[in-house]
């Protein structure tokens, strides 16, 4: 009796561990981003506000391999523009790869509002 107690709670324990660092995972690992639309980060691209290339580029790059399983890690991104305050709006960054290869992010903007724009890339 005593042994099928100890297996069930390592059984236990070891799921909720499992269970924590999927959830650990999925938070960290997010492509989505909310960035306020502030003097210093805006531009103007077509007549529209929009979240400067820099601001894009940057946040992109360090949340493109935020952990050691979650993509693949990614340096020298930049964006040909910035991205328009738009929903739907897009822009295509590139990077590179710790091997040298070159990486194309396409990068879009979820929601907008006058004072922040949410936006996701792919990876």
């Amino acid at each position: 009796m005593q042994r099928s107690k100890f297996l069930v709670g390592a059984v236990g324990g070891a799921t909720a561990v499992v269970a924590v660092g999927g959830l650990g995972t999925y938070l960290l690992s997010g492509t989505e981003s909310t960035t306020g639309l502030d003097d210093i980060s805006t531009v103007t691209v077509d007549g529209h506000r929009a979240l400067s290339g820099t601001v894009v580029a940057g946040r992109t790059q360090s949340k493109y391999h935020p952990l050691p399983w979650v993509g693949e890690k990614v340096t020298g991104v930049t964006c040909p523009t910035g991205l328009k305050a738009v929903a739907g709006a897009t822009v295509t960054c590139t990077g590179r790869t710790t091997g040298g290869k070159a990486v194309t992010i396409p990068v879009s903007v979820v929601k907008a509002t006058h004072t922040s724009v949410t936006w996701k890339f792919e990876r």
